[in-house]
C-alpha cells in the first residue's frame, strides 16, 4: 500500500513538471493578434509584431508550426533585388515547404523574371480563387499547415509567405492564427542556420541541414 502511494505521488510530480514545461515552451499563450506592418512591408503582409526582429521570442512553441516557403533553388533571379535564388540559410525550427509547388506563382517583381512553372497542388484562377489540381491537394495542405496550430510563415523577402497566407485564408484557415514573419534575408537573430558556404572562392550548399517537404506529383491523382 505504501509503495502504491509513492507511485501515485511520483506520477503527480511528473505530470506537474511536464505541464510546467509546456507552459514555459509556449511562453504565454497570448500571442499578439496578427497585424500588418505599414509601408512597403505591409504590401507583402509582413506582421508588425512577429517578424524577423522578434521571431526568436516565439520559437519552440508546441502550439505552433514553422514553415519556410522558399525552394532550395528558385529559377527566379532574386539576386537582381538583393536576395538569393538559393536557400542560403534558415531560422532554426522552420521546415521548408516550397510555395511554388502549392500554387502557380504570380506578381513577382519584373527584375526577378519567372519562377517555377511546373505542376502545383492548386491553380489561382482569374477571379482570385483557388482550384485544386489533385484529389489529395487539400489533404496535403492540411497536413503541412495544421488548422489547430499557429502558423509562422517565412521566405526570402516576405512575398511567398504573404502569398501562402492568402492561399490558406481563402481555403478556410483562420487568418488570426497565421503570421507572415517576413524574410530570412533580413534576419539577424541568434537562431540562424547557415546553408551557404564559401571556401577558397567556391560556393557550396549544405542542403542536408534542411527539413524539406517534397511533393511527388507523380503519385497524386489529378482531378
Amino acid at each position: 500500500m505504501k509503495n502504491k502511494k509513492i507511485e501515485i505521488t511520483i506520477t503527480v510530480i511528473i505530470l506537474v513538471v511536464l505541464s510546467s514545461g509546456l507552459i514555459f515552451l509556449n511562453r504565454g499563450n497570448n500571442l499578439p493578434k496578427p497585424e500588418v506592418s505599414s509601408g512597403i512591408r505591409g504590401q507583402f503582409g509582413i506582421d508588425k509584431n512577429i517578424n524577423e526582429e522578434t521571431i526568436d521570442n516565439y520559437l519552440d512553441r508546441t502550439d505552433s508550426v514553422y514553415r519556410d516557403m522558399r525552394m532550395l533553388k528558385d529559377p527566379g533571379n532574386y539576386e537582381a533585388i538583393g536576395g538569393d535564388s538559393y536557400l542560403s540559410g534558415f531560422v532554426r525550427g522552420f521546415e521548408v515547404v516550397p510555395y511554388p509547388y502549392l500554387v502557380n506563382v504570380t506578381g513577382l517583381p519584373e527584375e526577378v523574371g519567372s519562377s517555377y512553372t511546373g505542376k502545383t497542388l492548386f491553380t489561382q484562377v482569374s477571379d482570385g480563387t483557388y482550384k485544386a489540381n489533385y484529389e489529395e491537394s487539400l489533404d496535403i495542405l492540411e497536413y503541412l499547415f495544421p488548422k489547430d496550430k499557429n502558423i509562422f510563415l517565412m521566405c526570402g523577402g516576405g512575398g511567398y509567405a504573404g502569398m501562402t497566407k492568402n492561399l490558406l485564408v481563402s481555403l478556410g484557415w483562420d487568418k488570426d492564427k497565421i503570421y507572415n514573419v517576413g524574410g530570412y534575408w533580413y534576419y539577424k537573430g541568434k537562431n540562424n542556420v547557415e546553408v551557404k558556404n564559401i571556401k577558397d572562392g567556391k560556393i557550396t550548399y549544405d542542403f542536408w541541414k534542411v527539413s524539406y517537404h517534397n511533393i511527388n506529383f507523380e503519385e497524386l491523382n489529378e482531378k
